[in-house]
């Protein structure tokens, strides 16, 4: 199975264990070692708290000293409704750029499959290009 899938189905199946009626969202993500970090939106009291459902993952990789290849977040209305892909919101873009601009993320489209894109791709006009890439990724 090819990471794309892997991610995919990681997501799933958390989303289904988890959340096994009603409303379900989870994120997958790929690490530089090959391991897959799965994560979910903390549920909150005030909706000025709450966090993405990358953040977990996010966090843990940073935890692990780490890099984040891929990542994908998954929801479902509900447990009669199809997943749904959702593109990383601006703010996990930037937490997500931390790892330079190849990350792949799934995105938002009309066909079956899931579709990556690298950060590159979706952030032609990132305000990161305004420096040179050494200056900005050298870790």
């Amino acid at each position: 199975m090819i990471v794309m899938d892997m991610l995919y189905e990681a997501a799933i199946h958390l989303i289904q264990q988890r959340n096994p009626r009603g409303w379900g969202g989870a994120a997958a993500m790929r690490t530089s070692d090959g391991v897959i970090l799965t994560s979910v939106a903390p549920e909150v009291l005030n909706a000025a708290t709450e966090l993405c459902m990358e953040v977990g993952s996010i966090l843990e990789a940073h935890k692990m000293q780490t890099s984040v290849t891929h990542s994908i977040c998954v929801t479902r209305d509900d447990e009669n409704s199809p997943f749904k892909i959702l593109t990383p919101c601006g703010i996990c873009q930037e937490r997500l750029l931390y790892w330079g601009r190849d990350v792949q993320v799934a995105v938002t489209h009309n066909e079956d499959k899931v579709k990556y894109v690298s950060l590159r791709e979706l952030q032609p006009f990132h305000w990161t290009h305004a420096y040179p890439e050494d200056e900005i990724f050298d870790k």
